[in-house]
């Protein structure tokens, strides 16, 4: 189960530090098949990249998550 994170007296869902590391994650992923060429065989570029996001998302908080 998640836990809230407390900062300052005010209770934050665990979410806000996992979505943006997974989206790190994603533009790392997107940068490395830019320049290697392989964005180019993605058919439906936005579907992937969406998937590629949902995918670390879980990915972070099956790992950081308790």
């Amino acid at each position: 189960m998640l836990e809230e994170i407390s900062f300052g007296g005010l209770l934050f869902s665990p979410l806000v530090l996992y979505a943006p590391l997974a989206f790190v994650l994603s533009f790392v992923t997107r940068q490395v098949l830019y320049r290697s060429g392989l964005y180019q065989q993605i058919w439906k570029a936005a579907w992937f990249e969406v998937g590629l996001y949902i995918c670390y998302l879980a990915l972070v908080v099956n790992t950081l998550g308790n």
